[in-house]
């Protein structure tokens, strides 16, 4: 979550005005068609064959694990909507993503439902104010996800740890599937949350899916756009803790497939988030000690305005965390806007922390855009300049490698207490990530 002054969907020149120099991510821009290579400056995007015909698929996990998934939608009765409180309690869809026994299950998931995909490549869905692709070009359905619908838990699975992770302001919980299979295959039970009109969309019970609010909110004035990210930022970090409580509930785990509920080890819980996400997991952090280690993926921790102690800085960037904390950068034009959030979280963390910075990287390449935009670019769904500011320069499946071994390596030191020694400086297998400093064993 952090300022992008490109043109790639995040909070563009004039709500960045707006906000007084800085804003959090584009959705409360104008939304527009994704450009076409005028507006993006290089040559005409070929046209996909037929309308919604661009397909692309995500990468296989690599773990000795097979993957099951299943999807809940929980009710918060303690709580009413933030964004609509007319509509009653709050509503928080998430799906779980876990180590399964091989080949079972009848049949993989979707990366996204239809309904969910349809809004997601629309004009007022993320495929298009996030990351510009062209409204109804990608057929967004027809990915399928390696995980096995109810899939019982891998035979003899005890004590997995769990890990969370909220996706960036406007994407939707399915937006790193990639990575989240990866962390399953590799023995952890993964849970997604869908923040409810926040994300592009959430299927919830019956009809169509709840849409995001933030578009509706383009072209609004600085104290309006600081007021709608700080309300965000609370949000996902209420919505994180009552997933927590969730989870800790053991008669709601016994409505999960045969042998997950009883293999979460709710001692060994972290989280991990991608831009408004790596926020919310620093924040949760910071606020809930049942989290362990956490990760931000290339997300600013701080608002567009100051508050009433004339600081821009959230609480946790004012005063760090004592646990174990992993920032990923990227290093394109919009990464210097992390640096004030990040250098004041590290000045004032005392648990054991890293920061890395990958070459080539742009806010995007932390998520499911750089395995599945280039294929759609070939296919003619989004000019290749507009790839590049989505995904950066990196070749893709070493963008994927790195994150998914540095994100696994992190979690099996602190959640699981194995060591292979990634991160104690850098790697020749990783010639693409530069180190600022190390965890301590």
């Amino acid at each position: 979550m952090r300022v992008q002054q490109r043109g790639d969907g995040r909070l563009r020149r004039r709500a960045v005005a707006a906000a007084g120099a800085l804003a959090l991510t584009g959705v409360l821009s104008a939304l527009a068609p994704a450009p076409d290579a005028r507006a993006a400056g290089g040559p005409a995007a070929p046209a996909a064959t037929d309308a919604a015909s661009a397909r692309a698929a995500l990468p296989a996990p690599t773990g000795p694990y097979a993957v099951g998934t299943v999807t809940r939608l929980l009710v918060d009765t303690a709580r009413k909507d933030p964004w609509k409180p007319e509509q009653g309690d709050r509503r928080v869809a998430i799906s779980l993503f876990y180590p399964a026994d091989r080949e079972t299950g009848p049949r993989t998931a979707p990366h996204m439902d239809a309904a969910s995909a349809a809004h997601f490549g629309s004009a007022r869905g993320a495929g298009s104010f996030n990351y510009r692709v062209r409204p109804g070009a990608a057929d967004w359905a027809a990915t399928r996800t390696h995980a096995r619908v109810a899939a019982p838990a891998a035979h003899g699975s005890r004590a997995l740890p769990v890990v969370l992770y909220s996706a960036g302001l406007g994407d939707p919980r399915t937006w790193n599937t990639g990575l989240v299979e990866e962390l399953a295959s590799r023995g952890y039970v993964v849970v997604t949350i869908d923040h409810t009109y926040d994300s592009s969309e959430v299927r919830l019970a019956g009809g169509k899916p709840a849409e995001s609010v933030l578009p509706s909110l383009a072209g609004a004035p600085a104290p309006e756009v600081d007021a709608t990210l700080r309300k965000a930022v609370k949000a996902r970090v209420d919505d994180t803790r009552f997933v927590l409580d969730t989870l800790g509930s053991a008669r709601w785990r016994r409505s999960l497939p045969r042998g997950l509920g009883d293999a979460v080890d709710l001692r060994r819980v972290g989280m991990a988030g991608q831009s408004a996400g790596g926020f919310t997991a620093a924040q949760a952090l910071h606020d809930d000690r049942r989290l362990k280690a956490g990760i931000n993926m290339d997300g600013q921790m701080d608002f567009p305005l100051p508050d009433s102690t004339g600081s821009r800085l959230s609480t946790v960037a004012r005063e760090g965390v004592d646990r174990p904390f992993l920032l990923l950068g990227s290093d394109g034009p919009g990464a210097a806007d992390n640096r004030a959030s990040w250098a004041s979280f590290r000045q004032h963390s005392r648990g054991r922390q890293a920061e890395l910075t990958m070459a080539g990287a742009e806010h995007g390449t932390y998520t499911d855009a750089v395995s599945l935009l280039p294929a759609l670019a070939r296919q003619g769904a989004l000019p290749e300049e507009v790839l590049r500011q989505d995904i950066g320069t990196v070749r893709p499946e070493r963008a994927v490698a790195a994150t998914r071994a540095y994100v696994v390596a992190f979690f099996d030191r602190f959640l699981k207490h194995e060591d292979g020694q990634l991160l104690d400086g850098p790697s020749p297998r990783f010639p693409e990530m530069r180190f600022r400093g190390a965890p301590d064993s």
